[in-house]
């Protein structure tokens, strides 16, 4: 892997860090778990895209730069350095649009990709259900053929961004009679305000509606917001949950900001001793995941599929990002723990990090079995 950045990447890194320094907001926005902060954050996508800073590494055609995937990381250590705010068109933006860059039409992307990258349309996404979160492929959410697209029914859960989220993508039982419960599901894009659908905000522990579970009732579906082959859902789902783990949903930058704002925290606390090490830790780790990113970022680019590799990407993030808020929150102390803190915010956030995205437990299941050939453990 080469270490150095290209002239074209550095004048990349000074432009964006030049735009940012000029539009960051001066003071946070509203958290985006709740209704004003939301449409704040909506309002922040749209300043973003008007000069295609959205989505920078994607097409020019749908509001991108086309800077690849070495020029997004660059400008995600930009954007996290400038203190920008958090980005509530993620869950699109990182996951639903790398699906269909890769098995959408190009329908779908003219259709789908451009309000996205302005915040215009927000997305959440919808696979857990009550019986079906880490062990996807036993979902029950069925999907059933009408003329002209599809009836879906059933329960969705623990769906981020869907309390104020305009429509939801997500995995359907279309063939019952599959052989294996992985074989006959759809993925699907769903309007959350058609006729039939029922949403209802999940508060999380600071009372936030940051989930959502959706109800939907013979909410009819069109054929042109199926992704791929009908049936043919997981393998799609799978690229999705690649993404998920390994590149897109958590990027170094994220955690090298964070990282810096706890050694400067630690010297406005009077650099107390007794968290050297932990702050220590937590500026290595950050630097150890943004190498590890930007080589599996170069394996991808050199033809190489994420694979299971991106397993150890989530577990790492996950668990790193908890530790680093238990150190602020220990050098806050009381003053942690005020329901203005973004600390604590980011505190109660990082702790839903094992759960999403495949369960810890379930990613450590992959990296023994398929990265160091162990025996399969009882399930």
């Amino acid at each position: 892997m080469d270490l150095a950045f290209t002239e074209e990447e550095e004048a990349f890194r000074t432009e964006a860090g030049a735009w940012l320094a000029a539009h960051v907001p001066g003071s946070p926005l509203p958290s985006l778990e709740t209704a004003e902060g939301f449409a704040a954050h909506r309002a922040w996508e749209a300043e973003l895209a008007a000069e295609r800073w959205s989505v920078v590494n994607w097409p020019a055609r749908y509001g991108g730069r086309e800077t690849g995937l070495i020029g997004w990381l660059v400008f995600e250590e930009e954007y996290w350095a400038a203190g920008a705010p958090g980005r509530v068109g993620q869950n699109g933006i990182s996951l639903l649009a790398p699906t269909l860059l890769d098995h959408g039409t190009e329908e779908q992307r003219a259709r789908v990709l451009p309000p996205m990258a302005t915040g215009e349309v927000v997305w959440a996404q919808a696979w857990s259900e009550p019986e079906a979160g880490s062990d996807l492929a036993s979902l029950r959410s069925k999907a059933v053929r009408t003329d002209g697209g599809w009836r879906v029914s059933g329960q969705k859960t623990w769906s981020s961004r869907a309390a104020f989220a305009d429509r939801a993508f997500g995995l359907f039982r279309s063939d019952p009679g599959a052989p294996k419960p992985h074989q006959g599901l759809t993925y699907l894009m769903f309007d959350l305000r058609a006729p039939g659908v029922t949403v209802r905000p999940i508060g999380r522990l600071d009372g936030k509606p940051a989930f959502a579970e959706l109800f939907l009732d013979e909410v009819f579906v069109p054929d042109r917001d199926v992704i791929g082959e009908p049936g043919e859902g997981w393998r799609i789902a799978m690229s999705t949950a690649g993404n998920e783990r390994g590149l897109m949903l958590r990027s170094p930058g994220r955690f090298l900001a964070a990282a810096d704002r706890l050694r400067r925290l630690w010297r406005q606390q009077g650099s107390p001793p007794s968290a050297h090490d932990r702050v220590a830790d937590a500026l290595i780790g950050a630097r150890a995941y943004q190498l590890f990113t930007y080589a599996a970022a170069s394996r991808f680019l050199e033809g190489a599929s994420l694979g299971p590799e991106s397993s150890l990407n989530k577990v790492f993030w996950s668990e790193y990002d908890i530790a680093l808020h238990e150190t602020a929150l220990d050098l806050l102390g009381d003053e942690g723990e005020s329901a203005d803190s973004d600390w604590a915010e980011g505190y109660v956030f990082s702790l839903a990090g094992p759960i999403y995205a495949g369960t810890n437990e379930i990613q450590r299941d992959i990296v023994a079995e398929r990265l160091l050939g162990l025996p399969k453990g009882r399930r």
